[in-house]
């Protein structure tokens, strides 16, 4: 019975972070949150037969899906032998972090903006944020992938470490599939504003300790490399997080744009109407889009996504 193995374990996280720098998030059909899609897919189906599209029928989703899945993986693990049941945990944890496509997508839409390819930059940056780019520049593109990359380190990253170093294995699955709940039903449309309200309020709280941490590590980075503010960081951060909607996507995007000393969101459209031109960060600095700007929030976000990591190891390894 490998039940030792379901726990936080320093080098099982060193392993799957290596091996996502590496190699990427790895792209095969049984991946967990593939399967974790497949299954919230049928049991919602199921739930809205049989009336249940409310509150109630989301709530139920939620406990099924979390029984289901953190009950599965954990009773896989511990019913394996030591060795076999080490390498699936190494290989879960690696599944489940996403710190090098984080950065990977973000590279996709820098490349375009270097070539001046607008089309490129414009079909890159809307897979990453959900707004109309038939008015955006390769300045707006750069600009909103920063924010995108800035953002997603939480929940993408920075989240997955926390509940892996809170809860173990199982802790990291539960994270995985609320994150994948919020992704699939937590929007206030008609359909899914009172079932996916379980979703989406659970994804709040499940980030909002981590979205601060994130912002104390992005400080942090910003106070080491030359090149940064962490000063601008750490106020920015605390003052101006409440500008993005939400309670938890402000703390890391705030704190990117004082770190970086650029200004980030700007005019926002959609459908040709504009939604917004609020800029987030010191009205004294440039918008965010020039050339490096890109990669120097590269650079600040893998760091603080390593710095997670470190934290997280001396932790666990504190609590031996």
């Amino acid at each position: 019975m490998a039940v030792l193995d379901l726990v936080p374990n320093p080098w099982y996280l060193a392993a799957g972070v290596t091996l996502d720098l590496l190699l990427g998030d790895p792209q095969y059909p049984a991946h967990p949150v593939r399967l974790i899609g497949w299954t919230l897919t049928r049991a919602e189906n199921t739930l809205r037969k049989v009336g249940m599209n409310g509150y109630g029928g989301g709530i139920l989703l939620f406990l099924v899906l979390a029984a289901l899945w953190m009950g599965g993986i954990s009773y896989s693990i511990a019913a394996l032998p030591h060795l076999p049941a080490a390498v699936l945990a190494v290989f879960l944890i690696y599944s489940l972090l996403a710190l090098r496509d984080l950065l990977r997508h973000g590279w996709r839409v820098e490349n375009a903006a270097q070539r001046r390819d607008i089309t490129t930059a414009r079909a890159a940056i809307s897979k990453l944020v959900g707004r109309d780019t038939s008015k955006m520049d390769t300045a707006a593109c750069v600009r909103a992938a920063i924010e995108s990359m800035s953002e997603n380190l939480t929940d993408g990253f920075v989240s997955p470490v926390f509940w892996y170093t809170v809860g173990g294995l199982p802790g990291l699955v539960l994270f995985k599939v609320v994150s994948t709940m919020d992704s699939m039903v937590g929007y206030k449309s008609q359909k899914y504003l009172r079932f996916g309200w379980c979703g989406a309020r659970t994804d709040d709280l499940m980030n909002w300790i981590p979205a601060r941490i994130t912002w104390l590590l992005l400080t942090t980075i910003a106070l080491v490399l030359p090149g940064y503010s962490s000063r601008k960081s750490l106020t920015i951060g605390w003052r101006q997080h409440a500008i993005v909607p939400g309670p938890n996507s402000g703390w890391s995007e705030a704190a990117a744009a004082g770190a970086l000393e650029r200004r980030l969101i700007g005019p926002i459209w959609d459908h040709g109407n504009l939604v917004t031109s609020v800029w987030l960060g010191d009205p004294a600095d440039p918008p965010a889009g020039a050339p490096g700007d890109f990669r120097r929030a590269a650079v600040l976000v893998a760091a603080a996504g390593i710095l997670a990591v470190a934290v997280a190891i001396a932790i666990m390894f504190c609590a031996y």
